[in-house]
């Protein structure tokens, strides 16, 4: 799923290929990718993109007065392509594609989801504050009003294991397994350990990995070509999705707990003084 640095990366490169450029046509191939219906996608035909931002994991066009919402949930993805076919698509087409843009120009980009479960979602509206997950959305981590005092309020009394908390988009905008894994990692802090437990300098360790964690991958993925993002992700993680493999600060292997439709990843030796986290979903499978 992207998360922060993934759909900020996404927000540039649109920025710097659509900005000022008018739509020709949207096409909706899937419609249970919208879920909204009034005003309907027809009425960004003709107007033009004055800007491109995010809300967490959301992506924001600004198109003439309206924005056209984007969240590309687990399974969705954003390809751009220089030259897009004239004839318009149609609903009920066979292909992973769920919407396409088409700009004036020929130019564009299509959303696509592949997989069983269909929850990329598109929404166009007036105002952001519309969207129901944007509504609830908690503060930006990047974001001026996440300074070091909001950040211990947040966690204050929660009685919350911190790697759930930090992926609740309702208290912290933006952060989904991939990015909570290194930043964990960095924090030299256990995915299991209670919000209300951290000590003072243990939400001052959490917080500068958060933060640190965020710019550099921010950073790092600058202005990427939409293409590249996937895989840039996926080289750069030290812990998340490297289950097996030497820990690249201490040399441990790197474990997993799994659960229904997710798994997490860290370092005994970083994390959990040398212990491994109980998993239960694979003891069971080994019974």
């Amino acid at each position: 799923m992207p998360e922060l640095p993934e759909v900020e990366a996404l927000a540039r490169f649109l920025t710097a290929r659509t900005r000022g450029y008018e739509i020709k046509r949207v096409d909706v191939a899937s419609i249970s990718v919208l879920k909204t219906y009034d005003p309907p996608p027809t009425a960004l035909h003709g107007r033009t993109i004055d800007a491109v931002g995010r809300h967490g994991k959301f992506l924001d066009l600004t198109i003439g007065g309206l924005h056209l919402i984007v969240h590309l949930a687990r399974a969705g993805w954003l390809h751009w392509r220089d030259n897009l076919p004239s004839k318009p698509l149609g609903p009920g087409n066979k292909s992973p594609v769920a919407l396409r843009v088409a700009l004036e120009d020929g130019s564009g980009f299509d959303l696509t989801e592949h997989g069983t479960k269909k929850r990329l979602a598109v929404y166009v509206v007036d105002d952001p504050a519309k969207v129901p997950g944007i509504a609830t959305l908690g503060p930006d981590p990047l974001g001026e009003e996440l300074d070091p005092a909001a950040f211990a309020a947040l966690l204050n009394g929660k009685r919350t294991q911190i790697k759930g908390l930090m992926r609740d988009q309702k208290i912290i905008a933006g952060i989904g397994n991939a990015y909570s894994d290194e930043i964990l990692h960095a924090a030299k802090m256990s995915p299991f350990k209670l919000a209300n437990t951290l000590t003072d300098n243990d939400i001052t360790t959490l917080y500068n990995a958060m933060i640190t964690t965020l710019r550099e991958a921010t950073t790092d993925a600058g202005e990427l070509a939409a293409g590249d993002l996937k895989a840039h992700k996926k080289e750069t993680m030290r812990v998340h999705g490297r289950t097996g493999q030497p820990c690249p600060v201490c040399g441990d292997t790197i474990r997993e707990v799994s659960f229904a439709d997710s798994s997490l990843q860290y370092c005994p030796t970083c994390q959990t003084g040398g212990k491994p986290l109980a998993d239960r979903r694979m003891s069971r499978l080994l019974k």
